[in-house]
């Protein structure tokens, strides 16, 4: 038996993290933590008023997720962080080496119309050009995979399940090197 994944669900807002979060916890039997709680107040003030947060606002916010993922090592786990830019998830795996990165994705129209449609949370529509702006995908030396986040919630998180099932069965299926003599 393989130990469980503590995987990121990342993304811009509006992707679902929230929703796709707690769908692929329960698919791999592992707890699931809400990114947005924790944020400080005053993050959650600052987003509230529209107000973009900078790299200075979400230190304290990515060592608060990354100190969860670690504690979750070995255990499995999955929590939700925007981790928009590559510097974010460098944080991140600083303090949780084995983390795994799902990406959701998605056209900026569908996930506009999705944020238009939710209610009670705190993030704007205003500040998804920020988002996009922001954003920096996967590279290749990232250990992770992107999901389109188009069709329903069961139908993503099972996008996302294979697409970690496959990371797995490629890493695994990668010869190991050569010891020198």
């Amino acid at each position: 038996m393989r130990t469980p994944h503590v995987v990121v669900v990342m993304g811009v807002a509006g992707t679902g993290k929230t929703t796709i979060g707690p769908l692929l916890a329960a698919r791999l039997g592992v707890p699931y933590a809400e990114g947005d709680d924790f944020h400080p107040q005053a993050n959650i003030d600052k987003m509230s008023a529209g107000i973009p947060l900078d790299d200075d606002d979400r230190w304290p916010w990515l060592d608060a997720i990354g100190g969860w993922a670690h504690g979750r090592a070995g255990l499995g786990g999955v929590v939700s962080s925007s981790a928009l830019k590559r510097s974010y998830r460098d944080r991140l795996r600083a303090a949780a080496p084995g983390i795994v990165f799902v990406h959701l994705t998605g056209s900026r129209q569908l996930i506009e119309d999705r944020m238009t449609h939710r209610q009670g949370h705190f993030m704007p529509t205003a500040l998804l050009d920020s988002q996009f702006a922001t954003l920096q995908p996967l590279q290749a030396d990232e250990r992770g995979v992107a999901v389109d986040v188009s069709g329903s919630p069961e139908e993503i998180t099972a996008r996302a399940v294979a697409a970690l099932d496959d990371l797995d069965s490629t890493t695994r299926s990668v010869p190991a090197e050569p010891s020198p003599r």
